[in-house]
């Protein structure tokens, strides 16, 4: 039951960030830059963007988390529910992990997307 949960909860946290701009947006020079065409360019490599699976990256954390954490849980303390307590912080804390591996990827590819169009990205 308690692992549905942190499933359900990692779904959720997935979503979340799915639906978020980038925190990392980019800063380019614009001297010299139609900021037009830079709007409409960034909008196509933030749909390039999205391609990037953030959903597997969690899933990935949640299961690997879940593993580390229930073990180190049974090793530490033999207790009765220490294994399940472990697993469940694991794969909170895997859940996190992989989501935010899957927006920094977002926007590694968004700024060299910019970067192959032409734009000086500064961050």
């Amino acid at each position: 039951m308690k692992l549905v949960l942190v499933f359900a909860l990692s779904l959720l946290v997935t979503g979340c960030a799915g639906g978020r701009s980038l925190v990392d947006a980019p800063i380019i020079d614009r001297k010299g830059v139609d900021m037009n065409q830079y709007y409409a360019d960034k909008a196509e490599c933030e749909a390039y963007a999205t391609e990037v699976n953030t959903g597997e990256k969690v899933t990935r954390g949640v299961i690997g988390g879940a593993v580390v954490g229930g073990a180190i849980g049974a090793i530490v303390n033999r207790g009765s529910n220490s294994a399940e307590r472990g697993a469940g912080v694991g794969a909170v804390t895997g859940g996190v992990r992989g989501t935010q591996e899957g927006i920094q990827e977002q926007e590694r590819v968004v700024k060299q997307c910019l970067r192959g169009r032409g734009y000086r990205v500064l961050n």
